[in-house]
């Protein structure tokens, strides 16, 4: 398994991938849902237009995001770092309110999944603020000599 120490692009690409389908997949029930219970045509072409309207936002938002976590990562810049921190930060308040006040079980896990992956990205950014341009490490080793015989 591949460790990420401080790829903040290649979380954030997952990030986008996976909560981009799993609310086109959630406007989609929602869409279903509304046509059925719906009185008039108007009301379920709207809410179908709202439901679009919402993913494209947010795709919009997360490929932001993962465009600064990419610039971030490749110039190992920690003021970019610093700036994604506070956009992943906003990103899991929303999540975790919207995970608190969920409309179904599938908004719940895509909150949830949505802040998971807020976290990641957080430390992430977090270890590439820490190293202010220089190498990230996993562990700190200490240089030991061998011994020499003679």
């Amino acid at each position: 398994m591949m460790k990420l120490r401080y790829e903040t692009g290649i979380a954030a690409m997952a990030q986008f991938l996976v909560v981009v389908l799993l609310n086109f997949v959630g406007a989609i029930v929602s869409a279903i849902g509304s046509c059925h219970d719906a009185t008039s045509t108007y009301s379920c072409v709207s809410d179908v237009g709202i439901d679009l309207l919402y993913v494209i936002l947010l795709a919009g938002w997360l490929g932001f995001i993962w465009v600064l976590a990419y610039a971030a990562q490749d110039r190992r810049d920690h003021r970019l770092a610093t700036i994604l921190m506070g956009a992943e930060a906003i990103i899991l308040m929303v999540s975790l309110f919207n995970a608190k006040h969920y409309p179904n079980i599938l908004g719940l896990i895509t909150s949830l999944v949505d802040a998971a992956f807020a976290i990641w990205v957080i430390w992430l950014a977090f270890r590439l603020t820490r190293a202010k341009g220089g190498r990230i490490t996993a562990t700190i080793k200490t240089r030991r000599r061998r011994p020499t015989t003679k």
